[in-house]
C-alpha cells in the first residue's frame, strides 16, 4: 500500500490535472461560440458577439475564465465566476425545460458548475501559476528573513470569539 505522503502528492497532481481538463473543455466552448469554429455557437452555429447578453457574455466567461483557471492564475476567484455562470445557465435555460439534467440537456452546465466550485474551494493544485507565484513569494520572504509569524506584532491581542463578543 502506498504511503500517505505519496497519496497526498498524487492527490495534488490529480487536482491540477483535473483543473486542466475541465478548463480545456470549458475554453473550447468559448472559442467555438466567439470565433465560430468547431460547430460555432450552439445550437445555431456561427459566431456570437461576446457583448451580447447572456449568451455572448457566457462565451466570454468560458473563453477568458477557462483560460485563466487553466493556467492557474487568480484561480479561486475566476473559478467562482465560472461556476456561477454555469449555475445561471442551468436555471435560466435548462431548468425551464425540465428539472432534471437528464431531461433538459443541462448535464454539461451542472458538471462545469460543480467542477469550478471544487476549484474555487480546494484551489488550483501545485501545477499552476498561483502555486508558482506563492512559492516565489515564500522564497523571497524567507531570503529576507521574515516569516508570517514575525509580521504579526507579539503584543497584538487576539480577536474576540463569537461567545466572548455576545
Amino acid at each position: 500500500m502506498p504511503s500517505k505522503t505519496s497519496l497526498l502528492r498524487l492527490r495534488d497532481v490529480a487536482l491540477s490535472l483535473n483543473r486542466l481538463v475541465l478548463c480545456f473543455l470549458f475554453t473550447t466552448h468559448g472559442v467555438a461560440a466567439i470565433f465560430g469554429v468547431a460547430g460555432g455557437a450552439v445550437p445555431e452555429g456561427g459566431k456570437i458577439s461576446p457583448w451580447l447578453w447572456p449568451y455572448g457574455v457566457a462565451a466570454l466567461i468560458q473563453l477568458v475564465g477557462g483560460a485563466l483557471v487553466g493556467f492557474g492564475l487568480a484561480s479561486r476567484a475566476v473559478a467562482l465566476i465560472c461556476s456561477g455562470s454555469m449555475a445561471f445557465a442551468y436555471f435560466d435555460i435548462h431548468a425551464k425545460i425540465a428539472l432534471l439534467p437528464a431531461q433538459n440537456g443541462g448535464d454539461e452546465a451542472v458538471l462545469f458548475c460543480w467542477g469550478f466550485l471544487m476549484v474555487a474551494l480546494f484551489g488550483p493544485g501545485p501545477l499552476s501559476l498561483d502555486a508558482l507565484i506563492g512559492r516565489v513569494l515564500r522564497r523571497s520572504d524567507s531570503a529576507a528573513g521574515a516569516t508570517v509569524t514575525e509580521l504579526v506584532p507579539a503584543t497584538a491581542e487576539p480577536a474576540p470569539t463569537l461567545s466572548e463578543a455576545a
